[in-house]
């Protein structure tokens, strides 16, 4: 099976994951709260099996990054425990997420153009990220006009902001591959790498979200 094939699935997969998620809470079950904690905590786990795995000249050279991006992963896990409880946010934070990285993916492989860092990144470009701030938002405007048939400003302020935190999220993850020498973080996800190279678009918008709702 190629690549792409695997990575097909495994999102068609995880598509299902969020909807049985979406079903339990339908009948009163807390699954998208739980589910949450389930990504963050194998994020953490993988952070810290990396940890463990790189050279320990390396570890030692860079071990407040390291440990910096480790405690930011640890927040996360506070933060997904609070906005978990409530399943519109991380629905929309979802589809938010999701419609800007597959915007800045489609539109930056389709125009090309200058690099934003392309050290840290080798494949993403400044037209990239201007269409998945587009899509982003696109999405979350959407996600109120067929929730409640209105246009609400705030959505796209909101909309806005996640895209732009979710692709910093990916470059700074991007950043601490490189600087521990890797390629991905995991394999327990075919085609997409580990849990933290999927869900590294959350890094910087769960805890912003977590802080606005506090």
């Amino acid at each position: 099976m190629s690549n792409t094939a695997k990575r097909v699935l495994v999102g068609v997969i995880m598509g299902l994951v969020v909807i049985a998620a979406g079903i339990g809470e339908y009948y009163g079950f807390n699954a998208v709260r739980y589910l949450g904690i389930f990504v963050v905590a194998m994020m953490i786990a993988e952070m810290i099996i990396c940890m463990t795995r790189t050279p320990r000249d390396v570890l030692k050279k860079n071990w407040y990054s390291f440990g910096a991006f480790l405690a930011l992963l640890i927040i996360m896990l506070g933060a997904v425990n609070h906005v978990g409880t409530r399943p519109w946010i991380m629905l929309l934070l979802l589809l938010t997420i999701c419609a800007a990285d597959i915007g800045a993916w489609l539109f930056g492989r389709l125009i090309g153009g200058d690099k934003m860092w392309e050290r840290i990144s080798p494949s993403k470009t400044w037209a990239g990220q201007i269409a998945g701030i587009l899509c982003g938002t696109f999405a979350s405007v959407m996600y109120g006009l067929l929730g409640t048939d209105m246009f609400m400003p705030q959505l796209m302020w909101i909309g806005i902001s996640v895209s732009l935190l979710s692709q910093y999220g990916d470059l700074t993850a991007s950043w601490v591959k490189r600087k521990m020498g890797l390629k991905d973080f995991g394999r327990i996800l075919p085609g997409h790498g580990g849990m933290l190279d999927r869900f590294d678009g959350w890094i910087y918008v769960l805890p912003l979200i977590w802080l606005v709702m506090l």
